[in-house]
């Protein structure tokens, strides 16, 4: 039988792309879209709303029926919105993907805590190549002790509302767990004034916004003499969308419990 995907936030421009990810995969459905009360979308076919043929299904304000009705929900929205989400994965025991970024502490605990009745999974970035990107960050700032400083730049659209992105706070956490340390007891994340000297071990981040960038992402590994720099650039959101819809059938049968995009990619 096909998976039946939802998607919370259809009405905006990533969630019209996931509803289009999914209407394009084989052995997947739109099984069902949500946003918030009084969005103007509310009742449009969902098809339609992706630029696609109608498929049946309109767009509703109503998540808990959402989840009930689907085997896995897709959700790139907001933190308070996403942990809201995730206790509904957990009362319906369904798969819940999440590529929202900016999460505080209180909002993984919540997400933590519907792990326990349900497979998450949480990705701060969902394409493969920024995951191998990581995966290559650990590896390196393993093998470099901390005379190689580790700076991360990233850019993204103007309409970005957190910073640094998750995807950039992904591969600082990556690199420090290659040093073996804590990202919060080493992340240098505000530069201004005369702020001294670097000091030995931190983990910087630079961000810039502009204009209609999807997503770019830079780790600088600097040492005296030399300089190493692992670089992303993401030119469309399909590539998200793509990974997302990926997790959700990856997530059909797993056991409850908190995923990520390692564990869908095997990396």
């Amino acid at each position: 039988m096909a998976t039946r995907i939802g998607v919370v936030g259809a009405a905006g421009r990533m969630g019209r792309m996931l509803l289009a990810t999914i209407a394009a995969t084989p052995g997947c459905v739109i099984a069902g879209g949500t946003e918030r009360p009084g969005n103007p979308a509310l009742g449009q076919d969902l098809g339609k709303l992706a630029g696609l043929d109608p498929v049946g299904v309109g767009l509703t304000a109503d998540s808990d029926a959402l989840f009930a009705a689907c085997d896995a929900v897709l959700d790139f929205t907001a933190p308070s919105a996403t942990a809201t989400h995730a206790a509904l994965a957990a009362k319906h025991g369904h798969a819940h993907i999440i590529g929202t970024t900016g999460l505080e502490a209180p909002e993984r605990a919540t997400i933590e805590a519907a792990a326990a009745k349900a497979a998450i999974v949480l990705a701060p970035n969902m394409s493969l190549g920024v995951n191998l990107a990581m995966l290559l960050v650990e590896q390196m700032a393993k093998a470099l002790d901390a005379d190689w400083d580790i700076e991360i730049l990233e850019m993204h659209h103007r309409h970005k509302v957190d910073a640094p992105s998750g995807t950039a706070l992904g591969l600082g956490r990556a690199a420090a767990k290659g040093r073996g340390v804590k990202l919060e007891a080493v992340s240098q994340r505000v530069r201004d004034g005369i702020t001294g000297e670097r000091r030995r071990g931190d983990i910087g981040f630079a961000t810039l916004r502009g204009g209609d960038v999807v997503g770019e992402h830079r780790v600088i590994f600097a040492a005296e003499g030399e300089r190493i720099e692992l670089g992303h650039i993401a030119t469309s959101r399909a590539i998200f969308a793509r990974g997302a819809v990926k997790a959700a059938l990856w997530a059909q049968g797993q056991p409850p419990g908190l995923y990520g995009m390692k564990d869908v990619l095997g990396l």
